[in-house]
């Protein structure tokens, strides 16, 4: 067996070396975030990605060792440990396998074959089973024992059989085959329990459902399980001709048949040890069989799940800042009245209440004049809308305080506000602005994503932001272990200022954690800004291990040295320092300085400790220190007049911002209280493997509507412009024409229009699947 070095070596295809030094990296405390950056002379470069990958490998496979000795220690003690079975279980590679070796050795409950083999049966079912010509009723009559339960020759047989079916069904080999071969050939077949058909009917493309196992989609696996935990749906895996006909011998019965040497040629104990092998599929191996494989769908649609909301938690978190601009936040509401938050550019609340422009009260008027006070005392630039209830409502009452009042110059935006009320509720909430009610925070929350996304969602918790799929089904542990390290990496990307961020933001920053965070902004209240990184070392309980974690990620925007609003990492001052002086300048005059920045020859200035990707890393930050790697800020400007399901029409071409992105496809809001669905096959004229491909969550798009169901509140929408509403399609992209961009490129663009016409475009297969595929995910 490999060692975990070589193992992880040969998956990543880097070398055994880079592992080895990245292990004793995180074995030593140190995070991803900081290796990546830091560290690259060590681990050869490694990316952050490769990182993580290794990371998460390395678990597995540590874990995978520990049970493999207990193992191996346990089949010790029985004293059955033989070299050969050591070998093969030193071998194993995956669980599953060590599983299978350990089975007949595992302590289990007192079995009927147990029982059998205690009545003294086994020498009758090894007999039978080396000699087929013994006939199988005369040979038992010699193990009729009454005192040992064995009353006749029936009782015989039934005792030797248990005793085969368990041998049997406990080889590793036979097992992994046919796990193989059922993978490979099975077909999952689905149909809803008998009378739920009207309570499941959010199931219904199930209720007679069959396709390939193993090319079960992720979030269609997750889906029937679902279906399956609510006692809708029910499953079980077919081979063949799709009908599970139990008076007909299953395929995986000859090949256990085939395996143990069992073949019907006529003589005495033939048929009986036909039956044998029927009894161990249909008896003992079915079923686990079925569970093993769908335990297996189930992981892989589990990590699919994760995996596309981390990506989508990553896109958003990296979504553009508007930047430090005074801000409105508005909760709206109908009954209970639109909240507002007027936040400075610092993320500071100056002032709050509540207008009622809507029914019942209908102060439309009075909600505008206050509005335009507000903006006019605080220099308002920009006005966020939450994107929930009388959401459209409230933006059409900022667009007429844009009209009534253009000297004010506002943007208007809409928020997904999706984790604000759960940030209101919190804790931390209450702690930060403990004078304000709970549904103000939500205001101010809004205000703030605007400002900075990142910032203002590490507060909340990533299940509860809602870009997932699935996420309730999946595992919590894997799922927000996958979420922290997106956070972490997005956080420590970014940067984090050191003289205004929070607790929850310099939580995620790397080598600290929510106590020193929280004693990092206690400092900071007690002894004013910090003006150089140094000084945090005079943070309780924040040790030379920790500043060396964090301190990189860590900016302090005029301070007194001005490598501390960069990435450089103060223990390589010294390497800016040299740069300077070797060309007689100053730190100060060298920083932005790109023409005399790329004339230097890095390999100049590498040292022992600093090697030349570090050296390149530390002269391409020189040139734009402190830089933020997100975009430029934009928004969607949604459709005056369209603001409910009932105004939508097939053929309108709409802006929108993309929600939520997910193996089948995108999410957009549109700006009607309901996404639509841009199915994979609609994304692009050509081929889309993964949607992600194309869009990301936050991206700002052109889509026109393809189909409206209003009763079910489903919209069909495609970003292929020449795609006509009813036309047929096969579901597939048409071939032969570039993809038009149809990404919206500015904040100033004008009203989304109708892109060129080209040839016949075709949506309505796609849009089939696309409303299929959103009605399987009970969307």
């Amino acid at each position: 067996m490999n060692s975990i070095s070589s193992r992880i070596a040969e998956e990543l295809g880097v070398r055994e070396q880079q592992v080895n030094a990245t292990i004793a990296l995180l074995d030593e405390g140190s995070t991803v975030p900081f290796i990546a950056r830091y560290r690259k002379e060590v681990t050869g470069s490694l990316d952050d990605s490769q990182l993580r990958t290794l990371e998460e490998r390395l678990r597995y496979l540590r874990e995978l060792e520990d049970r493999r000795s207990t193992i191996l220690n346990s089949i010790e003690e029985q004293g059955k440990l033989t070299d050969e079975l050591r070998a093969a279980i030193d071998a194993a590679d995956t669980k599953n396998r060590l599983e299978d070796l350990y089975l007949p050795y595992k302590p289990k409950r007192r079995t009927k074959a147990q029982i059998a083999r205690e009545a003294g049966l086994e020498p009758l079912a090894d007999a039978l089973y080396d000699d087929p010509t013994l006939n199988p009723e005369t040979t038992a009559e010699g193990y009729i024992n009454a005192e040992a339960g064995v009353e006749d020759t029936k009782s015989a047989l039934d005792g030797a059989r248990y005793i085969l079916m368990e041998r049997f069904a406990e080889d590793a080999e036979l097992l992994g085959d046919l796990r193989d071969y059922i993978w490979r050939e099975g077909q999952l077949k689905v149909t809803v329990v008998e009378g739920k058909e009207t309570e499941g009917a959010k199931f219904r493309d199930y209720f007679d459902h069959v396709e390939p196992l193993r090319k079960v989609p992720s979030h269609r696996a997750l889906a029937i399980l679902r279906g399956r935990n609510e006692g809708i749906l029910g499953y079980t895996i077919v081979v063949g001709d799709g009908e599970d006909d139990r008076r007909q011998p299953h395929p995986a019965e000859q090949r256990i048949a085939a395996h143990w040497g069992i073949r019907d040629q006529g003589r005495a104990a033939d048929r009986w040890l036909s039956e044998v092998v029927r009894w161990t599929w249909r008896v003992k191996l079915s079923t686990q069989i079925e569970t093993d494989l769908m335990a297996h769908v189930r992981e892989g649609a589990e990590t699919e799940a994760i995996n596309v909301f981390a990506a989508n938690l990553k896109d958003l978190l990296l979504l553009a800042p508007a930047g430090p601009r005074p801000t409105l936040g508005l909760d709206p509401g109908l009954r209970t009245g639109v909240k507002v938050a007027v936040i400075d550019g610092t993320g500071q609340v100056v002032g709050h209440g509540a207008i009622f422009p809507h029914a019942p009260q209908k102060k439309w008027d009075q909600s505008i004049e206050q509005l335009a006070t507000w903006c006019r005392q605080y220099g308002i630039e920009l006005v966020a809308i939450g994107n929930g209830t009388a959401s459209r409502e409230t933006e059409k009452l900022v667009g007429d305080l844009c009209k009534r009042y253009p000297e004010l110059k506002l943007a208007r935006i809409v928020v997904n506000e999706s984790g604000a009320s759960v940030y209101s509720a919190s804790e931390f909430a209450s702690r930060e602005l403990p004078d304000l009610d709970v549904t103000i925070r939500g205001a101010v929350s809004i205000a703030r994503r605007l400002q900075d996304p990142l910032a203002e969602l590490v507060k909340i918790e990533p299940k509860s932001i809602g870009v997932g799929q699935y996420q309730h089904d999946v595992s919590q542990v894997q799922l927000s272990r996958s979420l922290d390290a997106v956070v972490e990496d997005c956080v420590n990307g970014v940067g984090v200022d050191l003289n205004t961020a929070s607790v929850p933001l310099l939580a995620k920053v790397s080598g600290l954690n929510q106590s020193i965070a929280q004693n990092i902004v206690d400092f900071r209240n007690q002894n004013g800004m910090f003006t150089n990184r140094k000084q945090l070392l005079k943070v309780t309980r924040l040790g030379d291990r920790t500043f060396e974690q964090a301190a990189g990620f860590l900016r302090i925007a005029s301070g007194e040295n001005p490598l501390d609003r960069s990435s450089v990492h103060p223990e390589a001052y010294g390497v800016v320092e040299a740069i300077a002086s070797r060309n007689n300048r100053k730190v100060d005059d060298i920083i932005g300085d790109s023409a005399f920045l790329r004339g230097l020859n890095p390999q100049d200035y590498v040292t022992e400790q600093f090697g030349l990707p570090t050296v390149k890393d530390i002269i391409a930050e020189l040139e734009k220190p402190g830089r933020d790697p997100r975009p430029e800020f934009r928004f969607a400007n949604f459709e005056e007049g369209v603001e409910t399901l009932n105004d939508l029409k097939p053929g309108m071409v709409l802006e929108g911002s993309v929600t939520n992105v997910t193996n089948f496809g995108a999410f957009v809001d549109i700006g009607v209280h309901q996404d639509g669905l841009v199915h994979i096959s609609a994304l692009s004229h050509t081929f889309v493997k993964d949607p992600r491909e194309v869009v990301k969550a936050g991206d700002i798009v052109r889509v026109k509507v393809m189909d409206v169901d209003i009763p079910r509140k489903r919209i069909g929408l495609s970003m292929r412009m020449d795609d006509e509403p009813g036309e047929k399609n096969d579901g597939r992209p048409s071939s032969g024409r570039a993809r038009p961009d149809n990404r919206a490129t500015s904040r100033h663009k004008g009203k989304a229009g109708g892109g060129q016409k080209t040839a016949q475009g075709a949506m309505a297969g796609a849009l089939a699947q696309a409303l299929a595929s959103a009605r399987k995910d009970g969307r």
